[in-house]
């Protein structure tokens, strides 16, 4: 496979304007194949401006973009049975059953009907398929509606907020949903404001703020490019070697498991520092922020919209 085939996504420059109002400048992104990709911003920040567009919704006024290797929206017809996306929410006929509404999605997307039975099970509803909509809690609708996306066999699903307004338990259920899906070699584009879960499950992330790309890249990267110097250390003798740190130039406080040193060059600084007054750190760990520390960091000043 080619490296351009590995990309399922591919934005250039993609700009967006409502009367006369910028929503998306000059984004740049790409997806790749069987990834599961977090897509993150401030409310107004542009994200489902950029998922509307992608699905045909929105046209966008500068940029280029593709899916699958086709250009967007020109061939969106030739790739549509190969994606699927839930946009700013789903609504069903609360008088339907699940089983009902997705036969009647598979009828007219002509999708064989035996796919229902293996999407009820995908998305764990299969005890509670011939029960009304209206009998279904949120986390129950969000995992039909995921289970709606998912009847033509995606190779890319697009989730706008699917844990929105979710409780824990729903919002683990789709965790576990997505982590099945991307299993299967589906890649997944997920936008979310429960950074948390982004942490657990995305393999790469793109923040912006205002419709501009302020990081990008791997999670564990763009949690590591904010790091600020900040180490937890355990010796012994943590009182003389908190005095020996700070007169040093650390700032270093005491904490259950240690010492936290911060501003501190490298994990070499803290160890020779130490040695030099005969005292030897059993062990220094880099303190990485969490995703939602490094948004909100990064999007300081930028909610609402731009």
């Amino acid at each position: 496979m080619s490296a351009a085939s590995d990309i399922v996504i591919d934005v250039h420059g993609l700009t967006k304007s409502f009367d006369g109002r910028a929503v998306v400048r000059d984004l740049s992104l790409q997806v790749k194949r069987g990834t599961i990709y977090g897509f993150l911003g401030p409310n107004g920040s542009g994200k489902t401006t950029t998922l509307r567009t992608l699905v045909g919704l929105v046209r966008a006024d500068e940029g280029r973009l593709r899916i699958l290797g086709h250009p967007v929206p020109a061939a969106l017809p030739q790739v549509a049975d190969r994606i699927g996306a839930i946009v700013e929410g789903t609504q069903f006929f609360p008088n339907f059953t699940g089983r009902h509404t997705l036969e009647l999605l598979a009828t007219i997307g002509r999708l064989p009907r035996g796919r229902v039975g293996e999407v009820l099970d995908i998305v764990g509803l299969t005890d509670r398929a011939d029960d009304r909509i209206r009998a279904y809690s949120l986390g129950m609708r969000q995992r039909l509606a995921v289970g709606a996306a998912l009847l033509k066999t995606p190779d890319l699903l697009i989730l706008d907020e699917p844990a929105n307004g979710l409780d824990p338990a729903g919002i683990r259920e789709m965790r576990d949903l997505m982590r099945g899906v991307a299993a299967t070699g589906t890649t997944v584009l997920l936008s979310s404001h429960i950074l948390s879960e982004v942490q657990q499950i995305c393999d790469r992330v793109t923040i912006i703020a205002r419709g501009r790309r302020i990081a990008s890249g791997p999670v564990t990267d763009v949690l590591t490019a904010k790091h600020n110097g900040e180490y937890r250390v355990g010796v012994r003798d943590q009182q003389r070697a908190a005095a020996v740190l700070a007169s040093a130039g650390a700032t270093v406080r005491q904490a259950a498991d240690g010492l936290i040193a911060s501003g501190v060059p490298d994990p070499e600084w803290i160890s020779s520092t130490l040695g030099r007054h005969q005292l030897w750190a059993t062990e220094i760990v880099a303190l990485t922020p969490d995703l939602e520390t490094v948004f909100l960091d990064l999007t300081d000043g930028t909610q609402g919209a731009p």
